[in-house]
């Protein structure tokens, strides 16, 4: 047996509010829309993975999400434009990443990351 996909389910009382922040400024499509459920992904091949913390590094708080893009600029500056509320960063971490954290419209805190080369 192996594991083909992991889902991160968030509760929110309005999903269609995910695509300003999802769609718009990440760049995610939407792949399934039954109203009550809307589901976002990407073409993108994507190694699974689930990490359990007791804290988000450099002592800031556990992100809900972490989500690692190809352009940490450009997503700063979307996030910043939408005016989605930048918590943390941009930061270059001692473990070799480029981050910041950010909140989405559901108040969920999403750690928004690069690898440094």
């Amino acid at each position: 047996m192996k594991v083909k996909r992991i889902v991160a389910n968030i509760h929110a009382e309005h999903p269609e509010k995910a695509k300003a922040f999802y769609e718009d400024v990440l760049g995610l499509q939407l792949l399934m829309d039954h109203g009550w459920i809307r589901t976002y992904g990407s073409d993108e091949s994507m190694s699974v993975q689930i990490s359990f913390a007791e804290q988000g590094g450099s002592g800031t708080t556990t992100p809900h999400l972490s989500i690692e893009v190809d352009d940490l600029d450009a997503a700063f500056e979307g996030m910043k434009r939408a005016g989605f509320p930048i918590e943390y960063g941009i930061v270059s971490e001692p473990w070799g990443v480029r981050r910041f954290f950010v909140r989405d419209p559901f108040g969920r805190l999403v750690n928004i990351l690069e690898h440094e080369q």
